[in-house]
This record gives C-alpha cells, sequence and structure tokens, in this order.
C-alpha cells in the first residue's frame, strides 16, 4: 500500500471521527526494513519514523540525516537501561518508558544534558506477564513519579493483545490519558490505526501497511 493510500486513510478517519488531520502523526515503523525501502519512503516525503531498538536505529539513521533534513525518530521498543544515553541521543521521542528505573536513568542523563526527548509513558492494558509495559492499576503512580523527576511525558503508548477487541483498549488508554491531563496516545499499528483514532490517537505506528511484510515480523 503506499504511503499516499495511509495518508488519505488516516484523513478519513479523521474526518469521520470529527478531528483535524493535523492532530494525527503517522510514525513509518521501519524497524528491520531495507534501507532502500526506507529511502523510498523518505523520497515519498515521510519524516516520521520508528525504530525498536536502539542500535538498529544507531546504524541507519544518522547516514540518512546527511542526506535528508527533517527527520524525527521515535523509539517504539523495549529500552534497556544501559541504553539510555545513546536513546537519548538519536530520538526525538521514545514511547515505552515502563518502569521507575528507566524513568530514574532518563532523568539524570536528561539533568546532565540538558535535553531530553518527549517522553510516552506505555501502558500494558492487557496486563500480559510477557509484554513490557507499566500496569493500568499502576499507571497514575507512575505518571506521577515521572513529572516528579520533570520528565516531559507526552502521553501514553500501548500495544493491545492480539486475540482481544483493540477498541477496549484504545478506549481505557484514553480515559487513563485524560485523568492524568496527558493528550498524547500513541496507539494503533496497520490493522487498527483507523479504530484508534476514532478513539483518539495522535501517534499511530503503521510499519507492514507502508513497507510490506518482512518474514517473522508484523505491525
Amino acid at each position: 500500500m503506499s504511503l499516499s493510500e495511509i495518508r488519505s486513510r488516516i484523513a478519513k478517519a479523521c474526518d469521520a471521527a470529527g478531528r483535524d488531520t493535523a492532530d494525527v502523526t503517522l510514525i513509518a515503523v521501519s524497524k528491520v526494513q531495507p534501507l532502500e525501502r526506507v529511502q523510498a519512503v523518505l523520497d515519498e516525503g515521510q519524516r516520521v519514523f520508528g525504530e525498536n531498538r536502539v542500535q538498529e536505529a544507531a546504524s541507519k539513521w544518522p547516514g540518512f540525516r546527511e542526506s535528508y533534513d527533517g527527520i524525527e525518530l521515535h523509539l517504539i521498543g523495549p529500552l534497556q537501561s544501559n541504553k539510555v544515553r545513546q536513546a537519548m541521543e538519536l530520538a526525538q521521542a521514545i514511547h515505552s518508558v515502563d518502569r521507575p528505573k528507566l524513568a530514574t536513568a532518563i532523568a539524570r542523563i536528561a539533568d546532565e544534558t540538558g535535553n531530553c526527548p518527549e517522553l510516552f509513558i506505555q501502558v500494558n492494558t492487557g496486563e500480559e506477564p510477557q509484554k513490557a509495559g507499566i500496569l493500568p492499576a499502576e499507571a497514575d503512580g507512575f505518571i506521577a513519579e515521572c513529572r516528579a523527576l520533570s520528565l516531559p511525558v507526552k502521553g501514553l503508548m500501548c500495544i493491545p493483545p492480539v486475540e482481544e477487541e483493540a477498541s477496549l483498549h484504545f478506549a481505557l488508554l484514553a480515559k487513563i490519558a485524560a485523568r492524568n491531563g496527558l493528550s498524547g496516545l500513541s496507539m494503533g499499528m496497520s490493522g487498527d490505526f483507523e479504530k484508534a483514532i476514532s478513539f483518539g490517537a495522535t501517534h499511530v505506528r503503521v510499519g507492514s501497511a507502508i513497507f510490506g511484510q518482512r518474514e517473522g515480523y508484523t505491525g
């Protein structure tokens, strides 16, 4: 599917929800994609991209930034504490803040450098033991803890369980964000981004619908 088709679908979903298209950021998830595919999407004008791994981002994006202006990189995968400094140097946003140790590490480096990406707190809305994210019942307290560290918390992120109705998880994330005064909602992927927009998504993470499937990966 072409990038223009995805943008058109986002616009239609925004129109149906009575929202401004400008309020929804399309993150092209370029993890594990060949460089030529990423370059083709850059050539179409896309400038906001998502990566899962710091190491892959570090090998890919400095080179592209030499040739393309205005690239905005979002880290959307689990972040190890020992990769925080590198992540903060590379990315303009981190969507996977999910535990106090990580928040403390980000705050320490932000104080040291005077710079911090926008942050999204990942909420494990399905309470899945194998998945990263703060539990819904602990989200309010963790948001307060991050704010006490003077972290720039933009919003919340979730990845609904594949076997459950995504709408329930989008609604839960929106409810937690609203009661904490957070405007950002990073939710919705290739198969459900239009539904996510109807529940207030401000950032949708679309990979396979733009780049095509990579064997063993979905998103």
